[in-house]
Protein backbone atom coordinates (compact mmCIF):
# COMPACT_ATOMS: atom_id res chain seq x y z
CA UNK A 1 0.00 0.00 0.00
CA UNK A 2 2.72 2.47 1.07
CA UNK A 3 4.20 2.01 -2.58
CA UNK A 4 1.05 2.42 -4.76
CA UNK A 5 0.62 5.68 -1.82
CA UNK A 6 3.56 6.87 -3.31
CA UNK A 7 3.61 6.25 -6.86
CA UNK A 8 0.52 7.76 -6.73
CA UNK A 9 1.94 11.41 -4.99
CA UNK A 10 2.93 13.81 -8.18
CA UNK A 11 6.38 14.28 -8.76
CA UNK A 12 8.10 18.33 -9.33
CA UNK A 13 8.72 18.69 -12.41
CA UNK A 14 12.48 19.67 -13.02
CA UNK A 15 13.51 21.70 -15.50
CA UNK A 16 16.18 20.25 -18.28
CA UNK A 17 19.30 22.94 -18.67
CA UNK A 18 20.41 23.18 -22.61
CA UNK A 19 22.89 21.79 -23.87
CA UNK A 20 24.33 24.49 -25.45
CA UNK A 21 25.89 27.59 -23.10
CA UNK A 22 26.22 30.81 -24.65
CA UNK A 23 29.37 32.20 -26.43
CA UNK A 24 31.95 33.98 -24.37
CA UNK A 25 33.25 36.99 -25.34
CA UNK A 26 37.28 37.80 -25.78
CA UNK A 27 38.70 40.71 -24.01
CA UNK A 28 40.83 42.47 -25.71
CA UNK A 29 43.60 43.33 -23.27
CA UNK A 30 43.55 40.26 -21.46
CA UNK A 31 47.13 39.87 -22.44
CA UNK A 32 48.28 43.51 -22.19
CA UNK A 33 50.17 42.49 -19.03
CA UNK A 34 52.09 39.88 -20.46
CA UNK A 35 52.86 41.76 -23.34
CA UNK A 36 54.77 44.48 -21.66
CA UNK A 37 56.59 41.76 -19.20
CA UNK A 38 58.32 40.37 -22.04
CA UNK A 39 59.14 43.70 -23.82
CA UNK A 40 60.77 45.20 -20.60
CA UNK A 41 61.99 42.33 -20.11
CA UNK A 42 63.51 42.73 -23.50
CA UNK A 43 62.66 38.83 -24.32
CA UNK A 44 61.71 39.55 -27.80
CA UNK A 45 60.34 36.29 -29.19
CA UNK A 46 58.26 35.75 -26.63
CA UNK A 47 56.91 39.06 -26.65
CA UNK A 48 55.76 38.80 -30.45
CA UNK A 49 54.59 35.08 -29.90
CA UNK A 50 52.12 36.40 -27.33
CA UNK A 51 51.56 39.48 -29.54
CA UNK A 52 50.50 36.51 -32.92
CA UNK A 53 48.11 35.03 -29.95
CA UNK A 54 46.24 38.38 -29.00
CA UNK A 55 45.70 38.90 -32.37
CA UNK A 56 44.56 36.08 -33.84
CA UNK A 57 42.26 36.19 -30.92
CA UNK A 58 41.24 39.70 -31.48
CA UNK A 59 40.79 39.90 -34.83
CA UNK A 60 43.47 42.20 -35.20
CA UNK A 61 41.71 44.88 -33.11
CA UNK A 62 44.24 44.60 -30.20
CA UNK A 63 45.93 48.64 -30.58
CA UNK A 64 48.32 47.37 -27.13
CA UNK A 65 49.79 44.49 -29.22
CA UNK A 66 50.22 46.24 -32.65
CA UNK A 67 51.97 49.40 -30.85
CA UNK A 68 54.61 47.13 -28.84
CA UNK A 69 55.12 44.70 -32.20
CA UNK A 70 55.44 48.05 -33.74
CA UNK A 71 58.43 48.94 -31.43
CA UNK A 72 59.84 45.66 -31.75
CA UNK A 73 59.73 46.25 -35.70
CA UNK A 74 61.75 49.37 -34.82
CA UNK A 75 64.61 48.11 -32.96
CA UNK A 76 65.21 45.69 -35.38
CA UNK A 77 65.61 47.87 -38.38
CA UNK A 78 62.29 47.17 -39.74
CA UNK A 79 61.06 50.86 -40.15
CA UNK A 80 58.69 50.34 -42.66
CA UNK A 81 56.84 47.52 -41.28
CA UNK A 82 56.85 49.69 -37.69
CA UNK A 83 55.31 52.54 -39.81
CA UNK A 84 52.28 51.01 -41.19
CA UNK A 85 51.69 49.33 -37.86
CA UNK A 86 51.73 52.47 -35.72
CA UNK A 87 49.17 54.66 -38.81
CA UNK A 88 46.93 51.14 -37.79
CA UNK A 89 47.29 51.96 -34.38
CA UNK A 90 46.66 56.02 -35.40
CA UNK A 91 43.12 54.69 -36.79
CA UNK A 92 41.89 52.57 -34.18
CA UNK A 93 42.40 55.34 -31.23
CA UNK A 94 42.57 58.77 -33.55
CA UNK A 95 42.24 60.53 -30.56
CA UNK A 96 45.38 59.48 -29.18
CA UNK A 97 48.45 62.08 -30.03
CA UNK A 98 51.07 59.24 -28.88
CA UNK A 99 50.32 56.96 -31.96
CA UNK A 100 50.78 60.12 -34.08
CA UNK A 101 54.16 60.90 -32.38
CA UNK A 102 55.16 57.13 -32.97
CA UNK A 103 54.14 57.97 -36.93
CA UNK A 104 56.27 61.16 -37.23
CA UNK A 105 58.90 59.17 -35.63
CA UNK A 106 59.64 56.46 -38.29
CA UNK A 107 58.87 58.68 -40.71
CA UNK A 108 61.69 60.72 -39.48
CA UNK A 109 64.08 57.88 -39.43
CA UNK A 110 63.00 57.08 -42.92
CA UNK A 111 64.46 60.58 -43.96
CA UNK A 112 60.98 62.21 -44.60
CA UNK A 113 60.87 65.13 -42.74
CA UNK A 114 58.74 67.58 -44.05
CA UNK A 115 55.62 64.22 -43.73
CA UNK A 116 57.02 63.91 -40.35
CA UNK A 117 56.97 67.82 -39.38
CA UNK A 118 52.97 67.33 -40.70
CA UNK A 119 52.17 64.40 -38.36
CA UNK A 120 53.83 66.24 -35.49
CA UNK A 121 51.62 69.35 -35.49
CA UNK A 122 48.67 66.87 -36.10
CA UNK A 123 49.67 66.21 -32.75
CA UNK A 124 50.64 68.77 -31.10
CA UNK A 125 46.68 69.90 -31.70
CA UNK A 126 45.70 66.82 -29.70
CA UNK A 127 48.53 68.18 -27.12
CA UNK A 128 49.66 71.48 -27.11
CA UNK A 129 52.01 71.19 -23.79
CA UNK A 130 54.22 68.09 -25.38
CA UNK A 131 57.96 69.42 -25.38
CA UNK A 132 58.84 66.26 -26.80
CA UNK A 133 56.90 66.71 -30.20
CA UNK A 134 58.04 70.57 -29.94
CA UNK A 135 62.00 69.03 -29.63
CA UNK A 136 61.53 66.87 -32.52
CA UNK A 137 60.00 69.41 -34.38
CA UNK A 138 62.97 71.21 -33.85
CA UNK A 139 65.38 68.61 -34.52
CA UNK A 140 63.20 68.15 -38.03
CA UNK A 141 63.64 71.65 -38.99
CA UNK A 142 67.54 71.32 -38.45
CA UNK A 143 67.91 68.70 -40.90
CA UNK A 144 65.89 70.30 -42.96
CA UNK A 145 68.59 73.64 -42.45
CA UNK A 146 65.42 76.14 -41.15
CA UNK A 147 67.57 77.15 -38.58
CA UNK A 148 65.04 79.74 -37.28
CA UNK A 149 61.79 77.58 -37.22
CA UNK A 150 64.30 74.64 -35.81
CA UNK A 151 65.68 77.24 -32.91
CA UNK A 152 61.77 78.71 -32.19
CA UNK A 153 60.66 75.06 -32.00
CA UNK A 154 63.70 74.68 -28.95
CA UNK A 155 62.68 77.37 -27.34
CA UNK A 156 58.94 76.29 -27.26
CA UNK A 157 60.52 73.07 -25.67
CA UNK A 158 62.94 74.62 -23.03
CA UNK A 159 59.88 76.71 -21.44
CA UNK A 160 57.36 73.74 -21.61
CA UNK A 161 59.92 71.49 -19.93
CA UNK A 162 64.27 71.76 -19.59
CA UNK A 163 66.06 68.89 -21.20
CA UNK A 164 69.83 68.20 -21.63
CA UNK A 165 68.39 67.25 -25.00
CA UNK A 166 66.79 70.44 -26.41
CA UNK A 167 70.25 72.30 -25.02
CA UNK A 168 72.62 70.00 -26.74
CA UNK A 169 70.59 70.67 -29.80
CA UNK A 170 70.20 74.44 -29.68
CA UNK A 171 73.39 74.41 -29.32
CA UNK A 172 74.45 72.49 -32.74
CA UNK A 173 71.97 74.51 -34.60
CA UNK A 174 74.37 77.56 -33.34
CA UNK A 175 77.41 75.82 -34.32
CA UNK A 176 76.18 74.88 -37.46
CA UNK A 177 75.61 78.66 -37.91
CA UNK A 178 78.95 79.31 -37.07
CA UNK A 179 78.45 81.16 -34.01
CA UNK A 180 80.35 79.90 -31.30
CA UNK A 181 79.37 82.37 -28.44
CA UNK A 182 75.79 81.83 -29.14
CA UNK A 183 76.63 78.29 -28.81
CA UNK A 184 78.93 78.63 -25.75
CA UNK A 185 75.71 81.10 -24.10
CA UNK A 186 73.12 78.02 -24.83
CA UNK A 187 75.73 74.92 -23.46
CA UNK A 188 76.37 77.40 -20.12
CA UNK A 189 72.76 77.61 -19.30
CA UNK A 190 72.95 74.10 -20.34
CA UNK A 191 75.60 72.79 -17.60
CA UNK A 192 73.51 75.35 -14.63
CA UNK A 193 70.73 73.49 -15.32
CA UNK A 194 72.70 69.62 -15.46
CA UNK A 195 75.94 70.56 -13.49
CA UNK A 196 77.00 66.58 -13.81
CA UNK A 197 76.48 65.83 -17.44
CA UNK A 198 79.57 65.08 -18.50
CA UNK A 199 78.99 65.32 -22.35
CA UNK A 200 78.15 69.04 -21.70
CA UNK A 201 81.27 69.50 -19.42
CA UNK A 202 83.17 68.24 -22.02
CA UNK A 203 81.76 69.85 -25.22
CA UNK A 204 81.72 73.48 -23.51
CA UNK A 205 85.16 72.91 -22.68
CA UNK A 206 86.10 72.29 -26.59
CA UNK A 207 84.37 75.23 -27.31
CA UNK A 208 86.66 77.25 -25.14
CA UNK A 209 89.45 75.26 -26.52
CA UNK A 210 88.87 76.52 -30.06
CA UNK A 211 88.72 80.52 -28.70
CA UNK A 212 91.92 79.80 -27.18
CA UNK A 213 90.45 80.37 -24.09
CA UNK A 214 92.28 77.63 -22.37
CA UNK A 215 92.14 78.21 -18.11
CA UNK A 216 87.80 78.16 -18.73
CA UNK A 217 88.79 75.19 -21.26
CA UNK A 218 90.74 73.65 -18.63
CA UNK A 219 88.05 73.93 -15.79
CA UNK A 220 85.24 72.64 -17.82
CA UNK A 221 87.13 69.65 -18.93
CA UNK A 222 88.35 68.89 -15.45
CA UNK A 223 85.02 68.98 -13.92
CA UNK A 224 84.03 66.40 -16.50
CA UNK A 225 86.65 64.26 -15.41
CA UNK A 226 85.87 64.69 -11.75
CA UNK A 227 82.51 63.17 -12.52
CA UNK A 228 83.98 60.77 -14.72
CA UNK A 229 87.75 59.93 -14.83
CA UNK A 230 87.09 57.85 -17.95
CA UNK A 231 85.45 59.50 -20.23
CA UNK A 232 87.52 59.52 -23.21
CA UNK A 233 86.10 62.58 -24.53
CA UNK A 234 87.71 64.94 -22.04
CA UNK A 235 90.79 63.14 -21.50
CA UNK A 236 91.48 63.36 -25.53
CA UNK A 237 90.42 66.90 -24.94
CA UNK A 238 93.02 67.57 -22.17
CA UNK A 239 96.02 65.67 -24.13
CA UNK A 240 95.19 67.90 -27.35
CA UNK A 241 95.64 71.24 -24.82
CA UNK A 242 98.94 70.00 -23.04
CA UNK A 243 100.11 68.82 -26.25
CA UNK A 244 99.29 72.30 -27.95
CA UNK A 245 101.61 73.66 -25.22
CA UNK A 246 104.34 71.43 -25.91
CA UNK A 247 103.96 69.01 -23.13
CA UNK A 248 104.38 65.94 -25.59
CA UNK A 249 105.20 63.39 -23.07
CA UNK A 250 102.55 64.30 -20.72
CA UNK A 251 99.90 64.13 -23.68
CA UNK A 252 100.90 61.03 -24.68
CA UNK A 253 100.24 59.40 -21.10
CA UNK A 254 96.68 60.93 -21.43
CA UNK A 255 96.34 59.01 -24.70
CA UNK A 256 97.50 55.83 -23.42
CA UNK A 257 94.54 55.92 -21.16
CA UNK A 258 92.02 56.67 -24.33
CA UNK A 259 93.55 54.15 -26.31
CA UNK A 260 92.24 51.42 -23.96
CA UNK A 261 89.03 53.24 -24.06
CA UNK A 262 88.49 53.77 -28.16
CA UNK A 263 91.54 51.84 -29.81
CA UNK A 264 90.28 52.88 -33.46
CA UNK A 265 89.68 56.60 -33.19
CA UNK A 266 91.13 58.61 -35.97
CA UNK A 267 91.79 61.66 -33.74
CA UNK A 268 93.55 59.81 -31.42
CA UNK A 269 96.49 58.44 -33.35
CA UNK A 270 96.30 61.09 -35.44
CA UNK A 271 97.46 63.27 -32.06
CA UNK A 272 99.72 60.77 -30.99
CA UNK A 273 101.43 60.95 -34.58
CA UNK A 274 102.13 64.93 -33.85
CA UNK A 275 103.26 64.12 -30.26
CA UNK A 276 106.18 62.06 -32.09
CA UNK A 277 106.45 64.02 -35.14
CA UNK A 278 107.13 67.06 -32.14
CA UNK A 279 109.79 64.71 -30.40
CA UNK A 280 111.37 64.98 -33.78
CA UNK A 281 110.35 60.57 -33.76
CA UNK A 282 109.17 60.83 -37.40
CA UNK A 283 108.86 57.02 -38.57
CA UNK A 284 106.58 56.39 -35.26
CA UNK A 285 104.72 59.76 -36.52
CA UNK A 286 104.02 58.45 -40.04
CA UNK A 287 103.64 54.96 -38.74
CA UNK A 288 100.21 56.55 -36.14
CA UNK A 289 99.51 59.18 -38.61
CA UNK A 290 99.11 56.17 -41.60
CA UNK A 291 96.65 54.03 -39.07
CA UNK A 292 94.71 57.16 -38.59
CA UNK A 293 94.52 57.39 -42.33
CA UNK A 294 93.35 53.92 -42.97
CA UNK A 295 90.41 54.84 -39.99
CA UNK A 296 89.13 57.78 -41.96
CA UNK A 297 90.84 58.09 -45.27
CA UNK A 298 88.55 60.77 -45.47
CA UNK A 299 89.88 63.12 -42.73
CA UNK A 300 91.47 66.19 -44.05
CA UNK A 301 93.41 66.69 -41.32
CA UNK A 302 94.85 63.69 -40.91
CA UNK A 303 96.36 64.10 -44.74
CA UNK A 304 97.31 67.03 -44.16
CA UNK A 305 99.63 66.31 -41.30
CA UNK A 306 100.89 63.25 -43.33
CA UNK A 307 102.09 65.92 -46.10
CA UNK A 308 103.44 68.29 -43.31
CA UNK A 309 105.70 65.37 -41.89
CA UNK A 310 106.79 64.16 -45.27
CA UNK A 311 107.72 67.72 -46.14
CA UNK A 312 110.17 67.31 -42.60
CA UNK A 313 111.68 64.54 -43.93
CA UNK A 314 112.13 65.36 -47.30
CA UNK A 315 110.19 62.94 -49.00
CA UNK A 316 108.95 65.16 -51.34
CA UNK A 317 106.41 62.99 -53.76
CA UNK A 318 105.09 61.31 -50.98
CA UNK A 319 104.18 65.20 -49.63
CA UNK A 320 102.72 66.54 -53.02
CA UNK A 321 100.32 62.97 -52.59
CA UNK A 322 99.00 63.98 -49.07
CA UNK A 323 98.69 67.13 -49.28
CA UNK A 324 96.80 67.28 -53.13
CA UNK A 325 94.90 64.24 -51.30
CA UNK A 326 93.78 66.74 -48.54
CA UNK A 327 93.34 69.74 -51.10
CA UNK A 328 90.68 67.54 -52.62
CA UNK A 329 88.55 67.38 -49.36
CA UNK A 330 89.68 70.81 -48.50
CA UNK A 331 89.72 73.39 -51.72
CA UNK A 332 89.19 76.76 -49.75
CA UNK A 333 92.30 76.39 -46.95
CA UNK A 334 95.49 78.74 -48.51
CA UNK A 335 97.67 76.84 -46.30
CA UNK A 336 97.52 73.18 -48.35
CA UNK A 337 98.35 75.29 -51.33
CA UNK A 338 101.32 76.80 -49.74
CA UNK A 339 102.57 73.44 -48.67
CA UNK A 340 102.06 71.99 -51.88
CA UNK A 341 103.85 74.52 -53.76
CA UNK A 342 107.04 73.27 -51.29
CA UNK A 343 106.58 70.16 -52.34
CA UNK A 344 106.17 71.08 -55.67
CA UNK A 345 109.19 73.56 -55.38
CA UNK A 346 111.06 70.68 -54.20
CA UNK A 347 110.40 68.44 -57.32
CA UNK A 348 111.71 70.94 -59.54
CA UNK A 349 107.88 71.95 -61.11
CA UNK A 350 108.03 75.74 -61.15
CA UNK A 351 105.02 76.32 -63.02
CA UNK A 352 102.66 74.21 -60.58
CA UNK A 353 104.26 75.63 -57.57
CA UNK A 354 103.33 79.29 -59.29
CA UNK A 355 100.05 78.43 -59.48
CA UNK A 356 99.61 76.48 -56.44
CA UNK A 357 101.09 79.77 -54.63
CA UNK A 358 98.74 82.29 -56.61
CA UNK A 359 95.93 80.16 -55.22
CA UNK A 360 97.22 80.48 -51.66
CA UNK A 361 97.39 83.98 -51.74
CA UNK A 362 93.70 84.14 -53.50
CA UNK A 363 92.34 82.20 -50.25
CA UNK A 364 94.73 83.56 -47.54
CA UNK A 365 94.25 87.13 -47.26
CA UNK A 366 95.79 87.24 -43.14
CA UNK A 367 98.64 85.04 -43.61
CA UNK A 368 102.12 87.01 -44.81
CA UNK A 369 104.20 83.25 -44.88
CA UNK A 370 102.34 82.65 -48.08
CA UNK A 371 103.34 85.85 -49.88
CA UNK A 372 106.77 85.33 -49.04
CA UNK A 373 107.19 82.01 -50.04
CA UNK A 374 105.70 82.68 -53.39
CA UNK A 375 108.07 85.97 -53.55
CA UNK A 376 111.16 83.56 -53.02
CA UNK A 377 110.53 81.75 -55.85
CA UNK A 378 109.43 84.26 -57.98
CA UNK A 379 113.20 85.86 -56.61
CA UNK A 380 114.79 82.92 -57.37
CA UNK A 381 113.31 82.48 -61.29
CA UNK A 382 114.52 86.39 -61.84
CA UNK A 383 111.02 87.58 -61.89
CA UNK A 384 111.85 90.21 -59.44
CA UNK A 385 108.90 92.23 -60.59
CA UNK A 386 106.68 90.03 -59.25
CA UNK A 387 108.79 89.27 -56.47
CA UNK A 388 108.56 92.84 -55.12
CA UNK A 389 104.72 92.92 -55.64
CA UNK A 390 104.39 89.86 -53.24
CA UNK A 391 106.76 91.56 -50.74
CA UNK A 392 104.86 94.51 -50.27
CA UNK A 393 102.05 92.34 -50.19
CA UNK A 394 102.99 90.62 -47.35
CA UNK A 395 104.60 93.65 -45.25
CA UNK A 396 100.96 95.16 -45.31
CA UNK A 397 99.16 91.56 -43.56
CA UNK A 398 102.37 92.54 -41.09
CA UNK A 399 101.54 95.92 -40.33
CA UNK A 400 97.72 94.58 -40.09
CA UNK A 401 98.44 91.54 -37.43
CA UNK A 402 100.63 94.27 -35.79
CA UNK A 403 97.86 96.88 -35.18
CA UNK A 404 95.45 93.92 -34.73
CA UNK A 405 97.26 91.43 -32.46
CA UNK A 406 100.13 91.25 -30.21
CA UNK A 407 102.01 88.20 -31.70
CA UNK A 408 105.46 87.72 -32.28
CA UNK A 409 107.00 86.54 -35.71
CA UNK A 410 109.12 83.32 -36.24
CA UNK A 411 112.74 84.23 -36.04
CA UNK A 412 113.36 81.99 -39.28
CA UNK A 413 110.63 83.95 -41.35
CA UNK A 414 112.04 87.45 -39.86
CA UNK A 415 115.59 86.38 -41.06
CA UNK A 416 114.53 85.29 -43.92
CA UNK A 417 112.36 88.32 -44.93
CA UNK A 418 115.82 90.81 -44.18
CA UNK A 419 117.62 88.57 -46.98
CA UNK A 420 114.94 89.17 -49.52
CA UNK A 421 114.21 92.35 -48.71
CA UNK A 422 117.90 93.39 -48.95
CA UNK A 423 117.82 90.95 -52.06
CA UNK A 424 114.89 92.96 -53.88
CA UNK A 425 116.78 96.53 -52.40
CA UNK A 426 113.88 97.69 -50.59
CA UNK A 427 116.48 98.42 -47.48
CA UNK A 428 116.48 96.75 -44.14
CA UNK A 429 114.19 98.93 -42.37
CA UNK A 430 111.22 96.21 -41.96
CA UNK A 431 108.61 96.61 -40.31
CA UNK A 432 108.94 93.07 -37.96
CA UNK A 433 109.54 93.35 -34.70
CA UNK A 434 111.99 91.36 -32.74
CA UNK A 435 111.57 88.18 -32.19
CA UNK A 436 111.69 87.11 -28.56
CA UNK A 437 114.47 84.48 -27.39
CA UNK A 438 112.61 82.48 -25.29
CA UNK A 439 111.33 79.38 -27.70
CA UNK A 440 108.17 78.52 -25.85
CA UNK A 441 106.73 82.02 -26.78
CA UNK A 442 106.91 82.01 -30.31
CA UNK A 443 104.11 82.38 -32.20
CA UNK A 444 103.33 81.51 -36.05
CA UNK A 445 101.69 84.70 -37.50
CA UNK A 446 98.72 82.62 -39.11
CA UNK A 447 97.78 81.51 -35.50
CA UNK A 448 95.54 84.37 -34.84
CA UNK A 449 93.64 84.01 -37.88
CA UNK A 450 93.27 80.47 -38.47
CA UNK A 451 89.69 78.97 -37.49
CA UNK A 452 89.52 75.86 -35.09
CA UNK A 453 87.60 74.59 -37.80
CA UNK A 454 91.07 74.56 -40.44
CA UNK A 455 93.25 73.44 -37.46
CA UNK A 456 94.07 70.19 -37.71
CA UNK A 457 94.05 68.32 -34.68
CA UNK A 458 96.99 68.10 -32.34
CA UNK A 459 99.39 69.66 -35.45
CA UNK A 460 102.19 71.53 -34.06
CA UNK A 461 101.82 75.02 -35.38
CA UNK A 462 105.53 76.18 -34.65
CA UNK A 463 107.38 73.10 -36.44
CA UNK A 464 104.46 72.96 -39.03
CA UNK A 465 104.86 76.66 -40.10
CA UNK A 466 109.06 76.53 -40.01
CA UNK A 467 109.09 73.58 -41.60
CA UNK A 468 106.50 75.52 -44.51
CA UNK A 469 108.79 78.71 -44.61
CA UNK A 470 112.20 76.79 -44.06
CA UNK A 471 111.36 74.09 -47.32
CA UNK A 472 110.72 77.29 -49.80
CA UNK A 473 113.45 79.54 -49.33
CA UNK A 474 115.91 77.06 -49.20
CA UNK A 475 116.14 77.54 -53.04
CA UNK A 476 117.59 81.24 -52.43
CA UNK A 477 121.25 79.59 -51.96
CA UNK A 478 120.56 76.36 -54.00
CA UNK A 479 118.10 73.56 -54.84
CA UNK A 480 117.92 70.24 -54.19
CA UNK A 481 118.08 68.11 -57.10
CA UNK A 482 115.40 65.76 -56.96
CA UNK A 483 115.75 62.59 -59.87
CA UNK A 484 113.51 62.32 -62.98
CA UNK A 485 111.71 59.44 -61.98
CA UNK A 486 110.67 60.98 -58.52
CA UNK A 487 109.29 63.81 -60.50
CA UNK A 488 105.45 64.72 -60.40
CA UNK A 489 103.70 66.82 -62.70
CA UNK A 490 100.33 67.55 -62.41
CA UNK A 491 98.53 70.56 -63.03
CA UNK A 492 96.61 72.58 -60.53
CA UNK A 493 93.27 72.08 -62.71
CA UNK A 494 93.32 68.56 -61.89
CA UNK A 495 94.23 68.51 -58.33
CA UNK A 496 90.38 70.11 -57.85
CA UNK A 497 88.65 67.89 -59.57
Amino acid sequence: MAEEKFRMEPQPVIASVPNDSSPEFPIVEKQNWLIHLHYIRKDYEACKAVIKEQLQETQGLCEYAIYVQALIFRLEGNIQESLELFQTCAVLSPQCADNLKQVARSLFLLGKHKAAIEVYNEAAKLNQKDWEICHNLGVCYTYLKEFNKAQDQLHSALQLNKHDLTYIMLGKIHLLEGDLDKAIEIYKKAVEFSPENTDLLTTLGLLYLQLGVYQKAFEHLGNALTYDPANYKAILAAGSMMQTHGDFDVALTKYRVVACAIPESPPLWNNIGMCFFGKKKYVAAISCLKRANYLAPFDWKILYNLGLVHLTMQQYASAFHFLSAAINFQPKLGELYMLLAVALTNLEDTENAKRAYAEAARLDKCNPLVNLNYAVLLYNQGEKKGALAQYQEMEKKVNFLKDNSPLEFDSEMVEMAQKLGAALQVGEALVWTKPVKDPKSKHRTNSANKSALQQPLGSNQALGQAMSSAAAYRKLPSVMGIPPSCRMHYSLDSLRQ
